[in-house]
């Protein structure tokens, strides 16, 4: 799989721009999202190759829009990585049980988020 175009999600401004600047500067294409339904929305509209996403956001959490996004047929096939404070083994259960292919745990490195990429290259 040729990885190309990437979403971020996350509602913390500076959360954000952090993995923006890990993912751009490693030469990607990066589109974002605020909030879960946004990710929905996006992931719809520009297909992405990978989507890094938050959990817990205002409104729809990230378990949820990962749920809708690995549903839906136009996008089951993109890898949602979870980027998250929630770090307890049930989390990471949770995570995969939603469709979820990979958790990075904050804080997080800039390698550890070019691996996760690689790692799906």
């Amino acid at each position: 799989m040729s990885i190309n175009k990437i979403l971020v999600v996350d509602d913390s401004s500076v959360d954000l721009m952090n993995i923006q600047n890990i993912v751009s500067d490693a030469g990607y294409t990066v589109i974002t999202a605020a909030s879960g339904s946004e990710a929905i929305e996006k992931a719809n509209s520009q297909k992405p190759d990978l989507i890094f996403m938050d959990v817990v956001m205002q409104k729809m959490d990230g378990y949820q829009a990962c749920r809708e996004i690995s549903h839906n047929d136009s996008t089951s096939k993109i890898p949602i990585i979870f980027v998250t404070s929630k770090g307890q083994k049930a989390d990471r259960l949770w995570a995969e049980m939603q469709g979820g292919k990979a958790f990075v745990q904050k804080p997080y490195t800039p390698d550890q988020i070019i691996e996760q990429i690689n790692n799906f290259k």
